[in-house]
């Protein structure tokens, strides 16, 4: 089928990558994007940190250098879609309008999960778009008693950023397991993420439940399983994310995590997937179905699907990356290279745990998995291209050790 009207669903860091990746490999028909938000595409991962740090301002999260005009897009801000008729090759959109297409990119992002039975109070908040980041700051400058549950990536960058800010001393984090992160990264990094919030003077309670969130119109305090009660002005409420989806459902497209793809992003014919909603098969980690919820596999993989759906009838590249994470926390940039788990064996190679400054290396069997680095950016990003050679966990721990050594 030729592709003469190509839709993207979700003005996002992956559908923008693929509307530009399409018109740099010469789609020049018709291209229309629909966004859920009314703004469009800006960068997320500064949300949590410079931007609620009042460092920076919207215009300064855009995502390209050139006007947005220049990539000559039926921009549909502020429209949700609903359905999907693959048969009938339609959208529904949530006012009814059906938007018809050749091909279409499905990058709906995440959304995030919120805590079952919380009443709609004032001052408590997800963290996702830049609304709910502007509403945050504002109430940031009345200097509150800040909340905030769950110890991930997001809950962790928000204690952090609250921290940093002048005359806000109370920041508690909740989290419900052992250690923060400890899912992915495992006790032992868990711990030292842990140190490190406490170091700076946050709360952290880990291996706590929380039983509800209390206020009457406005949120005056979370109660913890055991009966605590704590008192807070601002809870921001980081438990993780979930693919948006449910649009899709009923569609025929296979739905599990996300939006499951073949190893070249394709989720059916003229169809693909990117960013944070798709779940393909990485060939490079033996073909074990992945989705990866950051930013340089949005940027990545909204590139590699717009050229899937451009190939057509033809034989797609498989995407096979090595997955590249970070995080900024008080003074320290953590990244993470590969697909690690919290049952992974870790190895430090490099620096030692106590200075926190080091790389720790994950391996499965015996496959290296991924490596960790706190302020170790030249010494990680070695791993990153052992990943992708599929180093054996022994060669990297002996070749970080010899080096260091």
């Amino acid at each position: 089928m030729a592709l003469r009207n190509i839709v993207v669903v979700g003005a996002s860091l992956a559908g923008l990558r693929a509307v530009e990746a399409l018109r740099r490999e010469g789609y020049d028909d018709r291209l229309v994007v629909i966004g859920a938000e009314p703004h469009l595409p800006y960068d997320r991962p500064p949300l949590s940190k410079e931007f609620l740090a009042g460092e920076w301002e919207p215009e300064q999260l855009t995502l390209r250098r050139q006007p947005y005009d220049d990539l000559d897009v039926d921009w549909r801000l502020g429209r949700r879609a609903t359905a999907l008729d693959l048969g009938a090759r339609e959208l529904e959109l949530h006012d009814g309008e059906r938007v018809p297409f050749d091909g279409l990119v499905i990058a709906t992002g995440a959304t995030p999960r919120t805590l079952a039975g919380t009443p709609p109070l004032a001052g408590v908040f997800t963290l996702r778009t830049l609304d709910d980041a502007l509403a945050i700051r504002e109430l940031l400058e009345g200097r509150p008693r800040v909340v905030v549950i769950g110890a991930g990536f997001i809950g962790s960058e928000v204690a952090a950023t609250c921290k940093s800010r002048r005359g806000i001393d109370d920041v508690t984090v909740l989290e419900m397991l052992p250690q923060p992160l400890v899912r992915g990264v495992g006790p032992v990094i868990g711990e030292v993420m842990g140190e490190l919030h406490r170091d700076h003077g946050v709360d952290l309670r880990c291996g706590v439940t929380v039983a509800g969130i209390e206020g009457d119109g406005r949120v005056e305090r979370v109660r913890l399983g055991d009966g605590t009660a704590l008192e807070a002005d601002l809870v921001v409420v980081g438990v993780g994310v979930a693919p948006e989806t449910a649009w899709l459902e009923g569609s025929g497209l296979t739905i599990d995590n996300g939006v499951v793809c073949d190893e070249t992003c394709l989720a059916a014919p003229g169809v693909v997937a990117a960013g944070d909603v798709a779940r393909w098969r990485n060939p490079l980690f033996g073909g074990e179905l992945m989705r990866v919820e950051h930013w340089t596999n949005a940027t990545e993989q909204g590139v590699a699907a717009a050229r899937r759906l451009l190939a057509g009838d033809r034989a797609g590249e498989p995407y096979a990356p090595v997955p590249f994470v970070w995080s900024d926390q008080y003074d320290l940039k953590i990244q993470v290279v590969g697909h690690v788990r919290g049952d992974d064996e870790v190895a430090v190679v490099h620096g030692s745990l106590d200075e926190r400054r080091f790389v720790a290396l994950f391996g499965r069997g015996d496959r290296l998995t991924g490596a960790l680095g706190f302020s170790r950016p030249r010494q990680l990003m070695q791993y990153r291209r052992m990943l992708a050679e599929g180093t054996s966990f022994a060669d990297a721990v002996a070749h970080g050790r010899a080096v260091n050594g």
